[in-house]
């Protein structure tokens, strides 16, 4: 399945929040999308379907695909600690999350292109793969001749996030994956344990 890039209010919809930040137009309608949407008899949901709905949630939030996030599953699954927090803390991790985070780009998606299109530095290396996994430590920075992409300026100028697990210093445009953030830090409205009771049947 390839990447969706369909309406994103539509998709926010379906889940009842806006999971891809501000959306004037989701907030006008906030009943799940269709002919349908804002009829309240609906049906109970199953577990199952509660635990898939979940899933998609985290999926759509992080813009993961299904191969690549069933990887983070087992890798999940095999590290120490509790499964369902390490996935997302590995969601975490990922730089085109990092760079969202730190202000540089409004969305993840639009974090994503400014990794693809080789505007982000890691330790000083040029990395241009979204899902590249971080440690604890590693600097992340823009690149000095995109330091002026009125893109970048602009985000950084609306940015008001701040997270206790990174630092950013507006000056030199880079900052540090200072340490893996536990759950509570963690912002997003994801209940990561309907997710390994899904994959663990």
């Amino acid at each position: 399945m390839a990447r969706y890039t369909g309406p994103k209010t539509k998709i926010a919809r379906k889940f009842g929040e806006a999971i891809f930040g501000d959306d004037k137009s989701f907030e006008k309608r906030n009943y799940p999308p269709g002919q349908h949407g804002n009829n309240r008899r609906r049906g109970k949901k199953s577990e199952y379907a509660i635990q898939l709905q979940e899933k998609q949630k985290a999926k759509y939030t992080y813009g993961i695909l299904e191969r690549q996030f069933r990887g983070l599953f087992k890798k999940a699954r095999a590290a120490q600690g509790i499964t369902g927090e390490v996935l997302l803390q590995l969601c975490e991790s990922r730089l085109d999350n990092v760079v969202f985070r730190m202000g540089i780009a409004p969305t993840r998606s639009a974090a994503r292109q400014l990794v693809s299109h080789r505007h982000i530095t890691v330790n000083g290396e040029l990395v241009n793969i979204p899902s590249y996994e971080l440690k604890a430590g590693d600097v992340v920075a823009v690149r000095e001749k995109s330091k002026s992409l009125e893109a970048i300026e602009r985000s950084l100028s609306n940015s008001s996030n701040v997270f206790e697990w990174i630092t950013w210093n507006n000056d030199t445009k880079q900052g540090t994956y200072v340490s893996v953030p536990q759950r509570i830090q963690i912002p997003e409205n994801i209940n990561e344990q309907f997710i390994v009771e899904l994959y663990s049947k």
